[in-house]
């Protein structure tokens, strides 16, 4: 059985339509969900159970962040996976049934994600490298990469480089749909989900502490969700969530390489890299008012 996990704070609606596509579109296996509330205040959580009453539902009395809801409901799923999905996603398929059987017929995988787009059929760039000196280095002078071939730039880079069309091995997946058997929380460092990350990033970091019990984390082609992700359009908004990210990541390199040479040369490239693009992204926006991605 799979243990749907579904964090919801604020956003009944987006939350429930999550909800309603999971027993709608899940045939192929047995399954719970189980909604951890993180502390909303836009309407009493009971009321997701007057339209789901066979439901878990779950109280937090804080909004302690995205891993320690998660946790909340690891602690009340009784699955043999957990299947950790975002309150802003849409099934319109079995997916949950496909995940668990690829990830069934994978001994050594830890971690499967699956395809994703954007409402409007957009994809979203879910199956990820770690990131590494090398590979911002090609990022900048992408003239390298694209003389190499479809097949050999995609699997060297992954993330934008790679239109999702081919199932393979990723060093990490987005955290949207982020499957993975209940074992494998048990051997993790507190019998948890790490949750030193409030917000963003958490999904890198658990990938990086999985890979390192031995475990393979797996993107999967054959299956597809709609993942709504409506960025912000407040510029500072974007701005600080990104600052967010760029210290986690820095972090997590520090975590996997040690705070030495390397650790010191990775975090100035990237930071540096970051600050350039954003400073193009806020030349933009101040000369023509548009958000560019």
């Amino acid at each position: 059985m799979v243990s749907v996990i579904i964090i919801n704070y604020n956003t009944f609606s987006l939350t429930a339509a999550c909800i309603r596509s999971v027993y709608l579109h899940t045939k192929s296996v047995s399954f719970e969900v189980v909604l951890v509330d993180n502390a909303s205040v836009e309407c009493d959580a009971d009321s997701f159970l007057q339209e789901f009453p066979q439901l878990k539902l779950i109280k937090s009395p804080v909004n302690a962040g995205f891993a320690a809801g998660n946790n909340l409901g690891i602690a009340a799923a009784s699955g043999s996976h957990y299947l950790l999905l975002n309150s802003d996603t849409l099934l319109t398929e079995d997916s949950i049934g496909k995940a668990y059987y690829f990830l069934q017929s994978q001994p050594s995988a830890g971690v499967v994600g699956c395809r994703q787009v954007y409402p409007d059929g957009r994809i979203q760039f879910v199956a990820r490298k770690f990131r590494s000196i090398q590979w911002e280095l090609l990022d900048i002078f992408r003239f390298i990469i694209y003389r190499m071939s479809y097949e050999k730039r995609s699997q060297l880079m992954l993330g934008q480089y790679f239109k999702n069309d081919l199932t393979c091995e990723a060093d990490w997946v987005n955290g949207a749909f982020f499957m993975m058997p209940a074992t494998i929380v048990r051997e993790l460092p507190g019998q948890q989900l790490d949750e030193r990350f409030f917000m963003y990033g958490e999904d890198v970091l658990w990938c990086e502490q999985i890979k390192q019990l031995g475990y393979r984390v797996f993107f999967f082609a054959d299956t597809t969700i709609i993942h709504i992700a409506s960025a912000s359009t407040a510029f500072k908004k974007q701005l600080q969530l990104r600052k967010i990210m760029v210290k986690h990541e820095c972090a997590i390199m520090g975590l996997r390489k040690g705070k030495g040479l390397y650790y010191a040369v990775f975090c100035l490239l990237y930071v540096s890299k970051e600050y350039l693009r954003y400073l193009v992204k806020w030349t933009v926006f101040i000369l023509t008012g548009k958000l560019i991605r």
